[in-house]
């Protein structure tokens, strides 16, 4: 597996429809929550293996010193073989040095995945999008 920056027109497409197999089709997230303001300005990654698009996220400025990690996604046929890990790798090799630290929202299924990562529980669980989530944060 290979994690580019979409840096690309074809490239930001293939982490959109990432995205939108795991958040809208298979989780039922409404489309205009899906895209956002921040699709512009935040920094894109896409993970292919042998050339097929399997995973995505996206990295922005939440506030002066702390990145916003958003999106994380792996096709359900991809999941367990490391690609979540391999996309994270890259998110946060690039916030390296841009930030102090980072952000995110976790769906609770995948709060284990963060944990294991570094990242620490911030708050009680909310519902985003329709979905239990729980706010965690990592120092770089």
């Amino acid at each position: 597996m290979r994690v580019e920056r979409a840096d690309t027109e074809s490239e930001y497409e293939d982490a959109l429809g990432v995205r939108y197999d795991v958040f809208v089709d298979e989780q039922g997230v409404p489309e205009d929550l899906e895209v956002d303001e921040y699709e512009e300005t935040a920094t894109h990654f896409v993970g292919y293996d042998d050339g097929e698009p399997v995973a995505a996220a996206r990295l922005r400025e939440y506030e002066p010193g702390v990145g916003k990690v958003e999106r994380v996604a792996v096709r359900a046929s991809r999941r367990g073989e490391g690609f979540g890990a391999a996309v994270m790798d890259a998110v946060e090799d690039a916030a390296t040095g841009a930030f102090d630290e980072l952000y995110l929202h976790a769906q609770l299924h995948v709060e284990e995945f963060y944990a294991d990562r570094g990242y620490e529980r911030d708050g009680e669980a909310f519902t985003e999008a329709g979905i239990e989530h729980v706010a965690m944060r990592t120092r770089l």
